[in-house]
């Protein structure tokens, strides 16, 4: 399994001026490449690299690894879109190998620059140094909101599986983060709170429409971003680790597109728009691997409509958005609590039938 350690380097004045120039000397090469190959319809790395490598060299003063590691950048944007050559950014991010790039001790790496080999100090954390002893392949110099980092790619040995023996039926959804069959509900409170907050001054800075108050909205959107990626790190470590404990696996709706499928009120829709279930899912599906237990995604039709107890399917068994009381059985629970548990019951019939639909009405 692929994980990225992000490290933040700590250069001086001086050197923080020679990597932004490097930056820029690379990307700017990056895009002369890119233009050649594309007006010559040569787009793969080897082909690139005929064509362009001497150029490269004489043109933007690279040396020969530098250069290479730029041919591959450009081959890798064709692989994405070959229908018109690729513009880079001046700051773009740029790729290092073991060829020009090095750790020097636990605080310190080697890097190549425009003015050759600089040695810059850098700081991590204890989970970033632990992924640091699986580091392979190549490292991302980049300049992220005035901020030197380098994205080190980590191939972790994903554990052993286990066979489940059950399985912890997850519901996701805007009002509670995530509710498990084992009756945990994770609330969304704090998280719905500062989000009406953040709408409230997104709308007041987008009535203004200076070009301060559009700094300040780019500002605002990564300060919600990061405030709601904690609970879903910290919900989806709880979810795992119980999991892990008692050897079950976990059972998640399959929620793509889920926004394309679903209708609401204009009064709700920056809600749903702001509903994170996909980053959750993402963090749930992470941890899992790490920790060998097993994941299944499930139908989600009528899981929030059918009586766990009896089976019953009826749009009036959900009287309101919390609650859910069965017409057939008279069962009464909360309504993210019955859905989870025909999550579970849906995983449960995936291990003897491939048929999903069928397994609630079963």
């Amino acid at each position: 399994m692929k994980l990225v350690a992000a490290i933040k380097l700590l250069p001086s004045r001086e050197q923080a001026a020679v990597l932004k120039a490097t930056l820029a000397r690379c990307n700017e090469a990056c895009t002369a490449i890119a233009a050649k190959g594309f007006a010559a319809g040569v787009f793969r790395q080897f082909d690139l690299q005929k064509l362009t490598y001497v150029e490269t060299r004489a043109d933007f003063g690279l040396t020969a690894q530098a250069a290479v590691r730029c041919i591959s950048k450009v081959a890798d944007a064709f692989k994405v879109n070959r229908d018109v050559a690729p513009v880079f950014r001046t700051n773009a991010a740029q790729p290092y190998d073991d060829r020009i790039f090095r750790f020097c001790g636990d605080d310190a790496v080697s890097i190549w620059t425009l003015e050759g080999r600089m040695k810059i100090g850098f700081v991590a954390g204890q989970k970033q140094r632990d992924l640091l002893a699986f580091r392979k392949g190549e490292v991302d110099l980049c300049f992220v909101r005035g901020k030197w980092m380098l994205a080190c790619t980590c191939d972790i040995p994903e554990t052993e599986g286990f066979k489940a023996s059950d399985w912890i039926g997850v519901d996701m959804g805007v009002v509670s983060i995530a509710a498990t069959s084992d009756g945990n509900i994770h609330t969304g409170e704090d998280v719905e709170r500062v989000r009406a907050n953040f709408v409230k001054r997104r709308a007041g800075l987008q009535k203004r429409g200076t070009k301060a108050a559009k700094r300040r909205l780019v500002k605002l959107s990564r300060k919600q971003a990061r405030f709601q990626k904690h609970p879903a790190h910290v919900i989806s470590k709880a979810i795992v680790m119980e999991a892990e404990r008692t050897g079950r696996g976990i059972a998640v709706e399959e929620l793509t597109h889920i926004r394309t499928r679903v209708k609401a009120r204009r009064k709700h829709r920056d809600r749903l728009s702001n509903w994170s279930f996909c980053q959750l899912r993402g963090f749930l599906t992470d941890k899992a691997k790490r920790a060998g237990a097993p994941i299944v995604a499930v139908d989600p039709a009528y899981t929030s409509q059918g009586c766990w107890c009896c089976g019953t399917i009826d749009k009036r068994n959900r009287p309101d958005q919390t609650t859910f009381s069965c017409v057939s059985c008279e069962h009464t629970s909360l309504a993210d609590l019955n859905a989870a548990r025909n999550i579970r019951d849906l995983a449960r019939a995936t291990v003897t039938t491939p048929d999903n639909s069928q397994a609630l009405a079963a």
